[in-house]
């Protein structure tokens, strides 16, 4: 590890893990000199630290951080990054949205302190660093990096303790930079809708700025990052599986059969099989058969699949938890091949590619996923104690995400591997094969969007982000209504809207804690 040091966009000082001085002979920029160092130092990693912060960094954590050569981290010791709160206008992933408190992944990169491997880095050596700073520098790496699989962290174990924020200057991003910073990582058409959010919720029209940068070429670089090729390890790690099921027989035996012929054997299955009719008797008269592995039957009158799930998480024993649906099939190798990949990349979660017939996976890299696959998902079970599929979603949409920021707000990283893959068979029968009543039904005009998706935004979103979510919706929508009037739609809108959140909040009020 070599560390340098800087203050006002300087270099100050460079040093190696021991603390021993290394002279700087490589340039006036700090990105410059973090090149030439991992020219010359291609098998380290390379990190930063503003100066101010030197007697906090905790040098003896990093390798624990830096688990492999495709991790990015930094950590920022204000609540303010330097790309600011306004990137919600355009970006409605979990990565803005950063819990300070634990590992948590961003690509909201931090001149603060932070490190990468110098072989990681050097693939970013084509991005042009004139005229930018070392923040946009970072940034634009981790933007850019994330996609493609650059696995990226804001991290407080780098530094001993966090100091307060006025110990170092906060860097700001000036709308300028900010709208050049867009058209660089997005699609144009989002440049558009940042000015017209800004315009809208905060009365401020970008207009120079936005014609200084409409001919500014955008930011631009190929790049390609080394791939983690995983050794193939024998786990003698625990698995339990868990399987909500309804009405779904024929399928579940066809899983529980491709689960007993899998290389590395799971533990304990856990089915919670749902009926809709009080008192019948359980139809999974095979689960009495001899398998490889116990099996855990709960039958259950209380339809469900967050409670069903629920009911299974309080079941687990095991080191890992399979999240599982009960029409998916999947080849003998499949655990084996994602504990591979698991303990290659060190990950406590991951999701795998969930395919249909005929479908192609085209991704080709470990990345860090947006949501999380309530159905497709292996979890270090140490990390599921407490958590629960929030109640306010059952019969609705937006229980996997959320479970999957709950896991990512206690320090969890959702990997996703798209080199394994399962077959999905979207089984016709089970689901929501009765349509729920709901208690906006008869609402005038209806909720929207619906509730259930009102309340993962209301509980996971940014305010930016929830902006940028109502003006897409209005947006969208209106092709899909017969008001042809704007003003009368809008106006439509935006008490569909506010029925929306009234009974979010309702939902998330009444649903606390409860199983």
């Amino acid at each position: 590890m070599i560390v340098v040091f800087h203050k006002n966009n300087s270099v100050v000082k460079i040093t190696d893990c021991k603390g021993q001085a290394i002279a700087n002979t490589f340039g006036n920029t700090i990105q410059n000199v973090l090149y030439k160092l991992s020219e010359n130092n291609p098998s380290l990693f390379i990190g930063w630290c503003h100066i101010d912060l030197e007697h906090v960094l905790d040098l003896d954590n990093w390798n624990k951080i830096f688990k492999h050569r495709l991790i990015m981290a930094s950590y920022h010791t204000s609540n303010k990054y330097y790309i600011d709160s306004r990137i919600g206008y355009v970006e409605d992933t979990p990565f803005i949205n950063v819990n300070k408190q634990h590992p948590y992944p961003t690509w909201l990169m931090s001149s603060h302190v932070g490190g990468i491997h110098a072989s990681t880095l050097l693939a970013f050596k084509k991005l042009n660093t004139t005229n930018i700073s070392f923040d946009f520098f970072i940034n634009t790496i981790a933007k850019k990096g994330i996609s493609k699989g650059l696995i990226c962290y804001s991290h407080p174990q780098l530094l001993k303790k966090i100091p307060s924020e006025s110990i170092v200057k906060n860097p700001k991003i000036s709308t300028r930079d900010l709208l050049w910073f867009i058209k660089s990582n997005y699609k144009f058409r989002w440049v558009l809708l940042f000015v017209l959010n800004n315009f809208i919720y905060q009365d401020k029209l970008y207009f120079a700025q936005f014609l200084s940068i409409a001919l500014k070429k955008k930011i631009h670089f190929n790049f390609l990052l080394d791939e983690i090729h995983p050794n193939t390890i024998k786990s003698n790690k625990s698995i339990d599986v868990i399987i909500p099921t309804l009405g779904r027989e024929k399928y579940l035996y066809d899983f529980l059969t491709d689960l007993a012929n899998q290389t590395l054997k799971p533990t304990k299955i856990i089915i919670v099989e749902q009926h809709p009719i009080d008192g019948e008797r359980s139809k999974l008269d095979y689960i009495n058969d001899k398998w490889p592995f116990e099996i855990d039957h709960t039958l259950t009158y209380r339809l469900g699949a967050c409670n069903a799930r629920n009911i299974a998480l309080s079941k687990v024993t095991a080191d890992w938890v399979f999240f599982a649906d009960d029409d998916i099939r999947v080849e003998s190798s499949f655990l084996e091949k994602t504990f591979n990949y698991i303990h290659t990349y060190k990950a406590d979660a991951v999701s795998v590619s969930c395919l249909q017939k005929g479908e192609i996976e085209r991704n080709k890299h470990v990345f860090q996923s947006t949501t999380f696959g309530s159905g497709t998902s292996i979890v270090n079970s140490t990390y599921l104690k407490g958590l629960l599929f929030d109640i306010a979603y059952e019969f609705g949409y937006g229980e996997d995400a959320d479970f999957g920021m709950q896991l990512r707000n206690k320090g969890v990283d959702i990997l996703q591997l798209p080199q394994v893959s399962m077959l999905h068979l979207k089984a016709p029968s089970g689901g929501f094969r009765v349509k729920q009543k709901n208690e906006w039904d008869k609402e005038i005009p209806q909720p929207k969007p619906s509730p259930t998706v009102m309340v993962y935004k209301l509980k996971h979103a940014t305010k930016e982000q929830l902006k940028l979510y109502k003006t897409t919706l209005f947006i969208k929508y209106y092709k899909n209504q017969t008001i042809v009037n704007p003003f009368s739609y809008i106006r439509f809108m935006k008490k569909s809207w506010l029925k929306s959140i009234f009974w979010a909040t309702k939902l998330i009020n009444r649903n606390k804690h409860e199983v």
